[in-house]
């Protein structure tokens, strides 16, 4: 049941968007559930988009919380889910990690565009943020992460954080960042961010990329852009702050959309 609950180790919190084609070239809703910390909101949209908008009620996640969200979308419909503002991993009263779960489904012919705001690691704080993607073979999607290790002169909390994508059952992308105190050894050398304290991941799934696969390569300064199996495009990028990583995965986002219009 959607809701929310408190417990003696936490928050336990649940959303759910339900996309569905009305009929007449546009899109509804007949799902838009949550309360607590987890506030979705309808949104002026377009003709055929629906847009919605997660209000932050609550701070969090804390400590012991465990979040989800929940979003699909039907055979032609699209989706718009967006954030009010940045998610704040900070640290709580209750004992352990907090957890933040991310389920996501585009049916064929459907569309999803999830543009979040930033998660920022706060310290002392650890969360573990899980998102899953399942997409039909026909599906679109633009899905975007952008984590930042640390407030302004703060070191980052823990933070692991895991992105699956599965188009037709197939997994065409499976990968982990781990960051702050306890993580593997290396995470901000030389081999891992550098001492970046922004990093991001954009995915791109288009139809056209199975004809017309995007080129890797490196993409400025600390970006690179690879296609993945299937018809799917992956930009990773790290940069010294949340604003300098927007203008670079907004600008890849302006190239690969310019190669599909």
């Amino acid at each position: 049941m959607d809701g929310v609950s408190a417990t003696a180790t936490g928050v336990r919190a649940t959303a759910r968007i339900v996309a569905r084609a009305d009929g007449r070239g546009g899109t509804a809703l007949p799902v838009l559930a949550g309360e607590g910390p987890l506030a979705p909101r309808r949104t002026r949209g377009s003709a055929d988009e629906a847009r919605v908008m997660l209000v932050g009620a609550m701070s969090g996640p804390l400590g012991g919380d465990h979040f989800t969200v929940e979003a699909g979308v039907g055979e032609g419909a699209r989706l718009y889910v967006g954030s009010a503002a940045a998610t704040c991993a900070l640290p709580g009263q209750a004992k352990g990690e907090a957890r933040y779960d991310v389920r996501l489904t585009v049916a064929d012919g459907g569309e999803l565009r999830w543009l979040p705001e930033q998660l920022i690691s706060v310290r002392d704080s650890d969360l573990h943020v899980r998102t899953r993607v399942d997409l039909g073979p026909a599906a679109r999607l633009v899905l975007r992460e952008e984590q930042v290790l640390g407030r302004a002169g703060e070191e980052p909390g823990r933070l692991v954080s895991r992105l699956s994508v599965r188009i037709a059952g197939r997994t065409v992308l499976d990968q982990e960042l781990s960051c702050g105190p306890g993580a593997p050894g290396g995470w901000d050398g030389p081999a891992g961010l550098g001492g970046a304290r922004a990093v991001g991941q954009l995915v791109v799934v288009r139809s056209e990329f199975s004809e017309h696969p995007v080129r890797a390569r490196v993409v400025g300064e600390g970006a690179a852009v690879l296609p993945l199996a299937g018809p799917a495009a992956l930009v990773t990028a790290v940069a010294p702050d949340a604003l300098r990583l927007r203008r670079t995965l907004d600008a890849m986002l302006d190239e690969l959309s310019a190669t599909f219009g």
